[in-house]
């Protein structure tokens, strides 16, 4: 899959892995040495996600049923925790410069091709 932004036509990643599990909610990208540029993880349901045990800066979004961003957080680092965010269904762990390089903001509204 690949994840666009639809105001910019920006790919945020060219390749999505989905954990939409309990257990591939749970490991999500724990035991990674890295998230390579242009891959993403889209975890669903989720609200709110964790970098414990990790060893890596990430940028994440948290996107509404309608993919529209309702938080972007650029350079989150381990052993944080975000907010529970309301109106979030989903959450989208992305390399660190992700957000900036593709001009992605709250208020965008994604898209997922198959």
């Amino acid at each position: 899959m690949i994840l666009r932004n639809s105001r910019t036509g920006a790919a945020l990643a060219v390749r999505v892995e989905r954990a939409s599990t309990v257990l591939g909610r749970m490991r999500g990208l724990l035991g990674r040495s890295g998230l390579p540029q242009g891959e993403a993880l889209l975890i669903e349901p989720c609200a709110s996600i964790h970098t414990l045990f990790m060893r890596f800066h990430i940028d994440a979004v948290f996107l509404s049923r309608e993919l529209r961003v309702v938080r972007a957080i650029s350079g989150l680092r381990p052993w944080r925790a975000t907010r529970f965010h309301r109106g979030a269904a989903m959450a989208v762990e992305l390399p660190e410069g992700t957000l900036a390089r593709t001009g992605t903001r709250e208020g965008d509204v994604l898209e997922l091709e198959v």
